[in-house]
């Protein structure tokens, strides 16, 4: 079955991974023909290669090949990148199963498969990826936050406890003095802390 040609913003580029030259060119013709991007690697050994000089938006693995295999590829992506992965296998047992889970794939599907069948794969796929992609980047913004807060409230405890200032006259203090020299109030806090602690080595 040919999908139709469709039209895709930006088109995603993939890399698809088969030692078997036939599903290989057959996968990408018809991918490229849906409107991706498309490199092509016939051998784990090949793709780790192309990943030195490209960054694709997906992966497409297949799991059983001689030598660098799609796990050892996969691991690879898991460890040195951000670039998401599907699985192709011709087997579906558990163990297979298990370890394509394991190893952080977007999605696996067991051959024979036609690029029909991949292409809503590699959409849900893409669209996990930068669901996960989403989820770090608010845990990150999360931790700076809470760590600019801690910072923060320990540099007002400074102030509170050297100026005898309540709370609220305290962190008011910080943030006048903050504008007046134009800095983040985070920035002076952390000053502030490292003043305070180069201080009290001289009061030990």
């Amino acid at each position: 079955m040919t999908p139709q040609p469709s039209t895709i913003a930006a088109a995603p580029h993939l890399l698809v991974v088969d030692d078997d030259r036939l599903v290989l060119a057959t996968l990408s013709k018809g991918l490229k023909y849906a409107g991706f991007t498309v490199s092509e690697a016939y051998s784990g050994e090949q793709a780790l290669q192309l990943l030195q000089d490209i960054t694709p938006d997906l992966a497409i693995l297949d799991i059983s090949m001689p030598g660098v295999s799609g796990l050892d590829v996969a691991r690879q992506l898991r460890a040195n990148t951000q670039i998401p992965f599907i699985f192709l296998t011709a087997y579906g047992d558990e163990e297979t199963v298990k370890e394509a889970t394991e190893s952080g794939a977007v999605g696996y599907l067991v051959k024979p498969i036609d690029t029909a069948q991949l292409i809503p794969a590699i959409k849900a796929g893409l669209a996990r990826a930068a669901d996960i992609v989403e989820l770090q980047r608010s845990e990150a913004q999360l931790n700076h936050a809470l760590e600019s807060s801690r910072e923060i409230s320990i540099a007002v405890g400074i102030i509170m406890e050297r100026a005898r200032l309540d709370h609220e006259k305290a962190f008011q203090a910080l943030r006048s003095q903050a504008r007046r020299t134009r800095r983040q109030v985070q920035d002076l806090a952390k000053s502030l802390i490292a003043a305070h602690e180069t201080l009290s080595q001289f009061d030990a």
